[in-house]
């Protein structure tokens, strides 16, 4: 049965189910089972629903909020005025900011309504951008490598060492709002038993460069190195 057999079927088993009693129902429902092809469950939503020929109403959806640049740049600033909090304490002290902004911007009541009516999920939506770069200044922009990892043993976890020898190398970048060119490094070695730590300054992060700083950090150390643990 194709579905507008199916469909004029229906309405017609529609009108004699709903004009039949309770035995004669559950006949005509098993009927209408077989012929369709119907789960029961699904049958009894459709006999029990709206008559055949009116749509269900639908309920119509709200527009997703739509914020200007001009909005988004005085929420990035307010944002990083106030330290960068998360978007939920943003939200609560947007009002207690209001005078700061009107200082600074050219605030109507239009602007003004619609950053007081954003929500702490829409913050966190328009300030995405935003936190992942600053979260490159903070933490820098050295990645882990894995693919050494699978040819060379390296310990990355917690080490429980009795005895000095044991050391964590460390390179953090300097690179500041920008990665282009070259710019400053800082490698760290640290023994994990006595917490002692040796730092030095390079130019970049070449394969020149960083093997030289770690020879010239253990050729000055008072013991020979034993391991070492890469960050």
């Amino acid at each position: 049965m194709g579905n507008e057999a199916k469909w004029e079927y229906f309405r017609v088993m529609y009108e004699r189910y709903h004009r039949g009693g309770r035995k004669a129902r559950q006949t005509l429902l098993d009927e209408f089972c077989v012929t369709t092809g119907y789960n029961r469950k699904y049958a009894i939503r459709l006999l029990n629903g709206l008559r055949p020929g009116k749509e269900r109403e639908r309920r119509p959806r709200g527009r997703k909020p739509r914020y200007g640049k001009q909005v988004i740049s005085i929420l990035t600033a307010v944002w990083e005025a106030a330290g960068y909090p998360w978007s939920v304490r943003l939200k609560a002290l947007l009002p207690s900011w209001m005078p700061w902004m009107r200082k600074r911007y050219r605030l109507n009541q239009e602007l003004e309504k619609e950053l007081l009516a954003m929500s702490a999920r829409q913050m966190d939506r328009r300030l995405q951008s935003q936190k992942r770069e600053q979260k490159r200044k903070i933490y820098g922009r050295t990645k882990p490598g894995a693919l050494l990892k699978h040819h060379i043993p390296v310990k990355t976890d917690s080490w429980d060492v009795q005895a000095p020898g044991f050391s964590e190398v460390d390179l953090v970048s300097h690179s500041g709002n920008s990665a282009e060119g070259e710019f400053a490094h800082t490698l760290n070695l640290t023994d994990i038993h006595t917490g002692g730590t040796e730092s030095r300054a390079l130019l970049g992060k070449s394969e020149i460069a960083v093997p030289q700083a770690l020879n010239e950090i253990q050729a000055g150390l008072p013991l020979p190195g034993v391991g070492s643990g890469f960050r």
